[in-house]
């Protein structure tokens, strides 16, 4: 059911050589919906005018986004990414590594993440006897990251193989350190810098993310 690494396996490396990339052959009307909730979710929270929400989901996202992109030349370089995703799991695959439906939930992930901290943005466990404790933000982090580790090994698992991976050196630990961490840590940080720094973070990640996209897909590259 779970599955915590790679197998290194030719029937592993033949389902991701079969990955069909932007083919509308699974397209189904779940994507419109998908889409649908996902614009409500933000407009709720742009007519609210809660920005640290929406901010939140926009740093999450675009590091998914950035993450996405290294993947896929990953792929293209060494054949195999890091993660591939299958094409009997999905209506659509965005990029070798990430689907619709997982891209969209990662765009509500950020948000999800920043709601579920304390109202005290500012408080810190275990701070007593003059020890400063943990963030919330940080083990906030740590806690989703775990949390999305650990599905991410449940869909590894599963038998139309929503998830897989290939190398026998990649696996829940590192997923959990080196992708899900960092994404949590923009969601929960991100929002609460300083209004200048939070910005330029913002700005650059998108115009990244916009540039790679327009130069490497084009190119055939991803």
């Amino acid at each position: 059911m779970f599955k915590f690494w790679g197998d290194g396996s030719d029937a592993a490396k033949a389902l991701v050589d079969a990955v069909v990339v932007r083919s509308t052959e699974n397209f189904n009307w779940t994507f419109i919906f998908i889409l649908a909730v996902v614009f409500y979710v933000y407009w709720t929270e742009i007519q609210k005018k809660n920005w640290e929400i929406v901010f939140a989901g926009l740093s999450l996202y675009g590091v998914h986004w950035l993450y996405e992109i290294g993947n896929a030349v990953i792929g293209r370089i060494f054949r195999y990414p890091l993660w591939t995703v299958s094409n009997a799991s999905t209506t659509f695959i965005l990029l070798k590594g990430v689907c619709w439906e997982l891209s969209m939930m990662f765009m509500l992930a950020g948000i999800i993440s920043v709601k579920m901290l304390p109202d005290d943005k500012n408080k810190r466990y275990f701070a007593k006897n003059g020890k400063k404790g943990i963030s919330c933000k940080l083990a906030g982090a740590l806690e989703m990251a775990l949390l999305f580790a650990l599905f991410e090994s449940f869909l590894a698992g599963t038998s139309n193989n929503s998830f897989i991976w290939v190398y026998k050196w990649w696996g829940v630990i590192p997923v959990f350190i080196t992708t899900y961490v960092p994404f949590f840590l923009a969601s929960n940080y991100v929002p609460f810098m300083e209004p200048k720094k939070r910005n330029r973070f913002l700005i650059t990640e998108w115009v990244l993310v916009a540039v790679l996209l327009i130069i490497l897909i084009p190119l055939g590259i991803i």
